[in-house]
């Protein structure tokens, strides 16, 4: 099939890399991120639900009568436990299961692993659509949370390892695109289904089997990765499967690499403890705290709750739900910005622009509304409500081409073969720990610190600011196998955890072996 050829050349003594882009590893990009679209509608869609008085009629009475009272506290009306229980409950559950989905991803491979999510989510969905009290409605978020454990664990793992070096950060990025594009579905399905009374909620809940439906069919046609077959000693099957993501015949030199990082790998027999060593440090702290400071930039309040934060400031539920359409489409479109830029300017470079973006638009959010959103006022004006919609929309901007797609990217690249499923696995959890914290505490946040949460995120995007500046390597273009030659070893900080040659595993085998 005729194609563009790449060719790799790392600037130390690795080998050359070639390949083509086809059609088919085109496809097996696209049907893979679909698990970032399952995430993202998941997002995009609870917000919007939440504000729909028919869906809080049904299962929050109490947030509903606050809601239509004349004289409502501007930052307290949906301060419910059990509303923010409804979207929280889908990532604690999440949480566990990614470690889960690391087992399923090391014994049986990549592909099974979101086959199982896109059923864990499809039966989730309909149990959504289908609910009549809230056990039913909590019971189906669960099963939701099972299936984005999995996806999240699996796909951007999937993206790292089936693309060329080259164009690696752009094609794992496909998944935070794919967040984006379903939390802009989420958000126009809400404003439509805003107006179908009294099952609008209903169909907005079940239309998330759409793309878990898409996975899974998918999942069938797309191949398994090659270093997953390779370390699970399918060593044939994985050069074959190596020429037909590559579109090359000559993969030897890049083969004979990802045999050479399996066979270390195999020789780890607990890769959690391993995950514990010293050596593994670096990468282990980076994933975590890269999806740490993913939620404390404070995105998943906005994207959760923006209908919500629009009602507060002012607008009406249809110019509400309307604005997060905005904001959806920008961070579609800014994501794509991330895509053409991540491996022509490095991940730094990106991260460090956008915490001064984000810490900018925060800032002034933040005092516009300590100014002029009153407890009991009516709601701001229309001038300063139309600047917190563009504010909302330029730190949407910042966040979707930076700490979006590279908080998912670098913990994927980072993790040597024999840690990689362990290593991130952790990341995921972090990931899915402080999106249930936020999206359990933030209405509750909102409701007492009143403009002041704003200036709480502000202050954690000074110390990511600071992270990335001193302790973030950048990882461009590096091959993900000699991460920790090429990266973690010349690190001023990170080096001191290398035990140059040797590793614990030699340090412990030479215990046993009395040496």
């Amino acid at each position: 099939m005729t194609a563009t050829e790449f060719q790799t050349v790392d600037s130390g003594n690795l080998p050359e890399f070639k390949s083509k882009s086809t059609l088919y590893v085109i496809i097996c990009y696209f049907i893979a991120a679909c698990g970032g679209l399952m995430f993202g509608y998941d997002i995009g869609i609870s917000g919007g639900v939440t504000s729909m008085d028919d869906f809080l009629e049904k299962f929050f009475p109490t947030v509903y009568r606050r809601k239509l009272q004349a004289h409502e506290d501007n930052y307290c009306k949906y301060d419910n436990q059990y509303l923010q229980l409804f979207t929280s409950s889908l990532y604690l559950a999440a949480l566990l299961s990614s470690f889960v989905a690391s087992k399923v991803c090391s014994i049986l491979g990549r592909r099974p692993a979101m086959m199982l999510g896109s059923i864990f989510f499809l039966i989730g969905a309909i149990l959504n659509a289908a609910a009549e009290n809230l056990l039913m409605l909590i019971l189906g978020r669960i099963l939701l949370g099972i299936g984005v454990g999995f996806c999240n664990e699996a796909v951007p793992l999937y993206l790292s390892e089936v693309a060329p070096v080259k164009v690696r950060g752009a094609v794992n990025i496909m998944f935070q695109l794919f967040v984006t594009i379903g939390i802009f579905i989420a958000n126009l399905v809400n404003y439509f289904t805003s107006k179908m009374h009294p099952s609008g909620w209903r169909v907005s809940l079940g239309i998330a089997g759409v793309p878990a439906s898409v996975l899974l069919l998918g999942s069938f046609f797309i191949t398994e990765t090659p270093t997953s077959l390779i370390q699970r000693q399918q060593l044939e099957k994985g050069k074959a499967t190596l020429e037909k993501v590559r579109g090359v015949v000559d993969v030897d030199a890049e083969f004979d690499q990802i045999v050479i990082a399996a066979e270390k790998a195999r020789q780890v027999k607990h890769p959690f403890r391993k995950l514990m060593s010293r050596s593994n440090r670096p990468p282990l702290v980076i994933g975590i705290l890269l999806q740490v400071f993913q939620q404390l930039t404070g995105i998943n309040a906005i994207m959760f709750y923006a209908p919500v934060l629009f009602q507060s400031v002012g607008f009406k539920n249809d110019a509400s739900l309307f604005s997060s359409v905005i904001t959806g489409l920008v961070n579609v479109l800014s994501t794509i910005v991330s895509i053409v830029l991540v491996d022509r300017c490095g991940r730094k470079v990106l991260l460090l622009e956008a915490c001064v973006q984000m810490l900018i638009a925060q800032s002034i959010i933040g005092g516009l509304l300590e100014a002029h959103l009153k407890t009991y006022a009516d709601t701001l004006g229309r001038g300063e409500s139309f600047v917190v919609v563009f504010l909302v929309c330029f730190y949407v901007m910042g966040f979707a081409w930076s700490w979006g797609p590279l908080g998912w990217l670098i913990p994927s690249e980072t993790f040597p073969v024999e840690t990689r499923t362990a290593g991130f696995a952790f990341a995921v959890s972090s990931n899915m720990l402080f999106t249930f914290v936020i999206a359990q505490a933030f209405l509750s946040m909102l409701c007492r610190m009143r403009a002041a949460i704003f200036f709480f995120f502000a202050g954690w995007i000074v110390v990511m600011g600071l992270f990335v500046l001193f302790l973030l390597p950048e990882t461009k273009k590096v091959p993900i196998d000699v991460m920790v030659d090429r990266v973690w070893k010349k690190h001023w900080y990170w080096k001191r955890f290398m035990m140059g040659d040797g590793d614990d595993d030699d340090k412990h085998r030479n215990v046993e072996l009395g040496l």
